[in-house]
Parts: structure tokens; sequence; C-alpha cells
């Protein structure tokens, strides 16, 4: 029987197969693929920012292959401005792969599983009060969570960190954040310019690279960035433009049914400024809340 494969004919006529002969080694991700992963997702995301981003980069990278080493640590490096990183790096990977409904779903199912666990918390807190029970379990919690942030940390920033210029920055921030107490804004408006003078003076900082063995990813690094994701001006200035009125018109109805000066509005406008300057996600957060009560 004559072998119909080109890649069999090839080897056994002792040519090379060409690039274009071989087969992909990974296909394109369907929509309820992604579907099924975004609802895991959001039912095992503990640890905060740096565990979600772990285990996306555990499951998006390294398992599945649906987005390259290198584009998921760019893609990251961007959504440490300000918001809450972790949910915005789901919805760009969602958005990457499925346009505007895949980036909804990713965004929607990151958080949806976890508010009806903390419902269900909340239940047991008002209908039986401060359990035993309940309190030695979250005390239990605790350690587990700084693990899961430790584990997370040493394995994104063994990725992302490849240069003594990279130490150094990073040597440097944690200095200013946890020493000094300089704000967040500052600190990597600083980390920006460093690396940006370094690197325009000759500093060869490193790239990190994939290191899946050499297989390629559905939204590989050399392969041409999805169409929709090309600029486009008209959908920037839309885009705007919705996000604007989305955080206008519920304020405008909460000032016009409560006042300016009520707790609701108030709280409005406190959260309003956080979204605006926590940079680092919700930890830095967590951190703004305490030093405003």
């Amino acid at each position: 029987m004559a072998d119909k494969h080109p890649i069999v004919k090839q080897a056994k006529e002792g040519t090379a197969p060409r690039e274009s002969d071989r087969p992909e080694t990974a296909s394109h991700v369907t929509f309820s693929e992604a579907l099924r992963f975004w609802i895991k997702l959001g039912f095992i995301s503990f640890g905060g920012p740096a565990g979600q981003i772990a285990i996306m980069h555990r499951e998006l990278v390294e398992r599945r292959r649906w987005v390259s080493e290198e584009r998921f640590l760019n893609a990251l490096n961007y959504y440490l401005l300000p918001g809450p990183e972790a949910q915005q790096l789901a919805i760009y990977i969602g958005w990457l792969l499925h346009r505007v409904p895949g980036g909804i779903i990713a965004g929607a199912f990151f958080v949806i599983p976890s508010i009806f666990i903390l419902l269900a918390l909340s239940y047991v807190y008002a209908a039986y009060g401060n359990l035993i029970i309940v309190a030695g379990a979250l005390a239990g919690f605790k350690p587990v969570v700084v693990a899961i942030v430790v584990e997370a940390v040493l394995r994104i920033g063994k990725r992302a960190i490849r240069h003594r210029a990279h130490y150094a920055i990073a040597a440097a921030a944690f200095v200013g954040i946890y020493f000094l107490q300089i704000p967040f804004p500052l600190i990597v408006l600083a980390s920006g310019l460093g690396g940006l003078v370094l690197t325009r003076f000759g500093s060869q900082m490193a790239i990190a690279k994939s290191d899946a063995g050499g297989k390629e990813s559905v939204l590989d690094d050399n392969a041409p960035l999805p169409s929709h994701t090309r600029p486009s001006r008209t959908r920037a200035l839309k885009t705007l433009a919705i996000g604007i009125a989305l955080w206008a018109l519920p304020f405008a109805a909460l000032i016009e049914r409560r006042g300016w000066a009520s707790l609701h509005a108030q709280e409005y406008l406190f959260f309003t400024q956080a979204a605006v300057v926590t940079f680092g996600g919700a930890y830095a957060g967590l951190l703004m809340s305490r030093r405003r009560q």
C-alpha cells in the first residue's frame, strides 16, 4: 500500500519535510472549551491575584498551550496597571481567543462562582454566628494562602526576571514599597523609566522565552495576531465612550436618588479612585482600604 501522508513519503525518499507539511501542534480553541475552563477557574482560583495568575499560566501556557510564554508575560506587564490584574488578564486572553463574547465570559465567570461561595459563607455567619468550625477552617486557610502566593511569585518570577537589571529593579521596588512606603504609581513609573533607560543605553534586558519544549501554542510568538486585535482608532473611541457611559449613568442615577453627600455616593467615588490608583491589584487595594480606615 502506498504511503499517502506527505511526511511519511518524504521520509522514505530521504527528503526533509517542509514546514507547511508538518501537522499543527495546537488546534483552534472552541468557545465551549474556553467556557468550561473559565467556569473551572472561577472555582479553583484561590490565593488572590498571584495565585490566580499562576493557575492561568500553568493551565493556559504549560498544559493547554493556548497562549505562548512571551505573550502571556507581555499581557501581564500591561495588567499590572490600575485595576484587578488577574481578572483583566483573564478578560484579555478571553478576548484574544473569542473576541468580545470571550472577554465577557472570561471576566464574568472569573468572579461569579466566588460570589456564590461568599454568599454561602455569609449565610452561615448570619444564621449561626461565629461558629468554631468555620473560624477554625478559615484560620487553616491563612497559611495555605500565603504558601500559594509564595509559590506563584516564584513560578512567575523565575520566568519574568532573567537579567541582572531585572533583579535590581525588583529589589529597588521592594525597598521603596516596604521600607520607604513610596506610592505604587510612582514606583511603577520609576521602574518603567528605569527599564527604558537601561534598554536605550545598551543593556540587553532578556525577554522570557517559552520553555514548552518547542511546542507551538494557539496564540504563538511568531504567529500573526488575530485580526480583531489590530489597532483601530474608531474601536478605541467607541470602547472609551461605552466605558464612560457605564460609569457615569449609574453615578448620576445614584446622586439623583440619594444625593451627593450620601454614603453610597461617597463609596462610589472612593472605589472609582481605587480603580484608578491601585497599581498592584487586589493587594494594593487592600492596603489602600486599610490606610483610609
